[in-house]
């Protein structure tokens, strides 16, 4: 304890750190501030009694992005939703395109070019989420009459202009707090606004558990397993296969260079949580044959609506073994990565440099990314059997999936700066033993 409260001293004591630090809890407090702030023409009283709310597939998704904002009608309701959509594509362009290629390895002007892009279609994409929203609202409260009637003619115009310039002003929030403050804005914004939800969850398990004879122990257990559960999610994010690299020496007048002994880190979850965001996107179609009217159609949307259903979650950890191997092979490339180790005069031991270092990379990969999978696919079904060993729908959804990778990821890269700002200045680390190891060490793809 003594330690650790030294360790506060030492990361308040640092002036630029303590400065970012409350930079960031600047923001973030704006952020939550604007997230209760209601859109103009709706009446809150009548939506609260309405009790909109949307928790399941991409609706689901983005009020957990957006920290409820988005079933509480707010002028944040998209949240940064608009902004990752549009940085995952322009992120497959990059990958796909040959002009997007030869921009990105233009270095800073290249990636500038990339932003300004990325900004442009998230304006975009604003615009077709913002009319699909108002089309949304209008749904659910055509009975409680939650929109002013007097304000009808005008709440199409406002509500599309207002959810953009709010999401661009979040994008600007996520942006400042990257270039000023800790850690990255974006997956900063999204933590908290999943955070935002812990306590009310919380609160609503313990008094369900509690209501009850002998639950507090279960209440208990249930913690534990948590607990465990987020061990193995770190492991899960931090895990690599190390392959060794040597290096060639080289003499370069009186001086040698290289001969060094590293290591080629590959991650065992290349694909980070996006696997999981691709396979909600696409399990949310079936629930389209709601609107058939028939019954067959409305019993399919019916298994793919319940996140506890065996079938679903069966389904559910196909779809994201599949994206996993689709994900990791767009991200990640052997070839390039054996060049590279080729230009800097570096080999892996016992493999001939070029095509076969590229193919035996690509076997370590394909070998790492199978249990890597399977264990993404677990996390991803991890709250459907919570919910069905009886735990509230709410807190089950921090016993694994997007939260709960978002949520170790982030705290990981935090951690893993805040670190690095006390070594710099020859203070003692976050842990006695080893460095605190964040996504930025090796190739993640972002989400």
């Amino acid at each position: 304890m003594k330690k650790f409260i030294a360790t506060l001293k030492n990361i308040w004591s640092i002036e630029e750190l303590r400065s970012k630090i409350l930079f960031t809890l600047l923001l973030i407090f704006i952020y939550r501030v604007g997230t209760h702030i209601v859109l103009p023409g709706i009446d809150p009283t009548r939506l609260q009694q309405l009790g909109a709310s949307a928790s399941g597939g991409i609706l689901g998704l983005i009020d957990t992005f957006a920290g409820g904002a988005f079933s509480q009608a707010s002028i944040f309701a998209l949240g940064i939703m608009p902004y990752i959509s549009a940085s995952i594509f322009m992120q497959l362009m990059t990958v796909l395109v040959p002009q997007f290629q030869k921009m990105q390895k233009e270095g800073e002007s290249g990636r500038k070019k990339i932003n300004q892009w990325t900004r442009y279609l998230t304006v975009g994409v604003t615009l077709v989420q913002a009319s699909a929203y108002v089309a949304y609202l209008r749904q659910i409260t055509s009975q409680s009459q939650a929109i002013i009637p007097g304000y009808a003619d005008y709440f199409w115009l406002s509500t599309v202009i207002v959810l953009t310039a709010g999401t661009l002003f979040v994008m600007w929030l996520g942006e400042k707090i990257t270039d000023k403050g800790l850690g990255n804005g974006t997956s900063l914004i999204i933590m908290v606004g999943i955070l935002a939800r812990l306590p009310q969850s919380f609160l609503q398990e313990f008094t369900n558990k509690s209501v009850r004879t002998g639950q507090i122990l279960i209440f208990i257990i249930e913690l534990a397993i948590l607990f465990a559960i987020i061990m193995g999610c770190i492991m899960l994010v931090q895990g690599t296969r190390k392959i060794p690299v040597n290096y060639a020496k080289q003499i370069v007048g009186n001086r040698q260079f290289g001969g060094a002994r590293q290591f080629l880190p590959i991650k065992v979850n290349s694909a980070g949580v996006m696997p999981i965001i691709f396979a909600q996107a696409v399990l949310f179609l079936p629930t389209l044959f709601n609107f058939t009217g028939t019954a067959t159609g409305q019993g399919i949307a019916s298994v793919f609506t319940d996140h506890s259903n065996v079938w679903y979650m069966v389904i559910y950890a196909v779809v994201v073994i599949g994206f996993t191997f689709l994900y990791t092979a767009l991200i990640f490339n052997p070839k390039q990565i054996a060049d590279n180790l080729k230009q800097n005069n570096g080999f892996i031991p016992g493999v001939k440099p070029g095509q076969p270092t590229a193919d035996y990379i690509g076997q370590v990969m394909d070998r790492i990314t199978l249990p890597g999978a399977l264990l993404l696919a677990l996390v991803g079904i991890l709250p459907g059997i919570a919910q069905r060993l009886g735990v509230t729908h709410g807190f089950s959804t921090f016993f694994g999936g997007t939260s709960l990778l978002i949520m170790v990821g982030v705290i990981l890269d935090t951690l893993q700066q805040i670190e690095t700002q006390l070594l710099m200045r020859q203070y003692d680390g976050l842990m006695k033993s080893g460095r605190i190891q964040g996504r930025q060490t090796v190739t993640q793809a972002s989400y």
